[in-house]
């Protein structure tokens, strides 16, 4: 039996003669995992029994326990521990805590914890269950949270879909609202198509290389024979199809608009960062760690995904009108498959000069969930006063809410890459360069022209906030309740610290985040 220890010495290889399949557990490890799954089941268990005038605790407790389970990621910085590893060879773990997934951990726990504070008040005045409503918040952060430890294509399934079958109800959560609910459907049918496509590609890679540790895979198919060369390649293009829809890769990007209206809005910002963080992070691991054999096939896929993405997004974020209803919330989702498309690249250039490209887009993503949840939080606030969310209704901003206005225009600063929003620039920067040095120029030049296509859209929203409401406000304005406060303070203050100290994500650019 196998000692409990950490590892890189945690499954030691079986005793002379025996046959023991026993693994031990690194509970330390899996901590960022385990906290808000039992805190969910908690919360599930409590709602029976608290009165409805006290279900609010029931968001606070979800508060904390996603609070909890983020600084569970201090003790684990050193990187260096893994488990469920197999105990024939201790090389092949199903879970490891390396810089990589501590990182992806972080974003997506920390922008749970920022969806939590939003959704506090949002629960209440939508009159939405709240049992149901923090236990599905929590498992599908559990699941978010468990996909970039994982080490093998059954867990990497496994983990994707406990993130993504809880954010299916919280889409319809609320109940009577026609746009809610064919959201939520059209959400779940599409997601369900591209999961089970996924999973004939993780059969057919299966049946070519005999395993499903991403380091076994990725040895066995640089000695395919050739007989099972078409079926591992075929299983290589459909293993990517369910994680590139979680990231609203063009052509798998249709549900994003309508589901982004129909959710309530945090979930909407959780969608658009921990979604996205899920789904670029299922991409690395099967690219980079298990398919870099076939590096030929998935490279000019995902650059050629990279180019049509950024460009779709950004040009139907043009035609938005400032009248339509809920044409805010249309430009942050059409916005949000733009920088889908940014972070592609780093991946797609992986192929061409090594892993350690992707840690452009680790850096990147931590910029963008940090601005997109901060404007989301915005648009949470205005909404409360103009549910019809429209751009138009942001005109005066300035003038009735100073505070948020700014911290707005500093977001979409950020997102455009301008001045004094510098950690967008410095990030957009990088991913350029990561496209130059893998001698992907013609995708470098299509970024540069739609980095320019997205100023529009974005100064003009910046713009709005401060010129003079059409009309005077009418009657006493409502204070904006604190969680949200809270979180649009978070967020500003997290945005303007990268902009001073870039650095700070920038780090991670420039070195190998898996272990050698």
């Amino acid at each position: 039996m196998t000692a409990l220890t950490a590892l890189p010495t945690l499954a030691a290889a079986p005793a002379a003669g025996s046959a023991s399949l026993v693994q031990s557990v690194d509970w330390l490890a899996i901590t960022p995992v385990v906290l808000p799954a039992a805190v969910a089941l908690v919360v599930l268990v409590a709602d029976l029994f608290v009165p409805e005038r006290r279900k609010p605790l029931l968001g606070w407790l979800s508060v904390a326990g996603l609070a909890a389970a983020t600084a569970t990621l201090i003790p684990l910085r050193a990187g260096d521990r893994a488990t469920f590893c197999l105990t024939t060879d201790p090389g092949a773990c199903s879970y490891t805590a390396d810089h990589f997934a501590l990182v992806i951990q972080f974003l997506v726990l920390a922008g749970a914890l920022v969806t939590a504070l939003l959704s506090v008040t949002a629960v209440r005045d939508a009159r939405m269950p709240a049992g149901e409503y923090w236990f599905l918040l929590l498992s599908s952060a559990a699941g978010a949270a468990l996909l970039p430890a994982s080490r093998d294509l059954a867990t990497l399934i496994v983990a994707l879909e406990v993130a993504s079958l809880p954010a299916f109800a919280l889409v319809g959560m609320r109940r009577g609202d026609r746009l809610s609910s064919e959201a939520a459907l059209k959400f779940f049918l599409s997601s369900v198509t591209a999961t089970a496509v996924s999973l004939m590609g993780v059969s057919f890679v299966y049946a070519a290389t005999g395993s499903l540790h991403l380091t076994q895979v990725a040895d066995r198919l640089e000695d395919v024979p050739g007989q099972l060369d078409t079926l591992a390649m075929a299983g290589v293009a459909l293993t990517l199809v369910g994680f590139a829809f979680k990231t609203a890769a063009v052509p798998f990007h249709f549900w994003v608009p309508d589901t982004y209206v129909g959710a309530p809005l945090p979930i909407a910002g959780y969608l658009s960062v921990i979604g996205k963080a899920v789904g670029f992070t299922g991409l690395i691991l099967v690219t980079v760690i298990a398919f870099p054999a076939y590096s030929e096939v998935w490279g000019p896929a995902l650059a050629v995904l990279a180019a049509l993405t950024m460009t779709l997004g950004n040009a139907a974020a043009v035609r938005q009108s400032p009248d339509r209803p809920n044409s805010a919330v249309r430009l942050l989702a059409w916005s949000s498959v733009g920088q889908a498309g940014y972070l592609l690249v780093p991946i797609a250039a992986a192929a061409y000069s090594g892993r350690d490209q992707i840690g452009s887009t680790v850096a990147y993503a931590l910029m963008y969930g940090a601005v997109n949840l901060g404007a989301f939080a915005v648009a949470a606030l205005v909404a409360r006063t103009k549910p019809q969310n429209r751009i138009g209704d942001y005109r005066g901003l300035y003038a009735q809410r100073p505070a948020a206005a700014l911290a707005l225009a500093f977001f979409l600063l950020c997102l455009a890459g301008l001045p004094p929003g510098l950690i967008g620039l410095f990030a957009k920067v990088t991913v350029f360069r990561a496209a130059v040095d893998a001698g992907l120029g013609w995708l470098a030049v299509v970024m540069a022209v739609n980095v320019v296509i997205a100023l529009y859209y974005y100064l003009r929203w910046t713009a709005l906030l401060f010129r003079a409401p059409e009309a005077p406000a009418e009657g006493v304005r409502t204070k904006a309740p604190w969680p949200v406060s809270i979180a649009i303070a978070v967020t500003a203050a997290v945005a303007v610290v990268l902009s001073g100290a870039p650095q700070l994500v920038l780090r991670f650019a420039s070195g190998s985040l898996f272990p050698l």
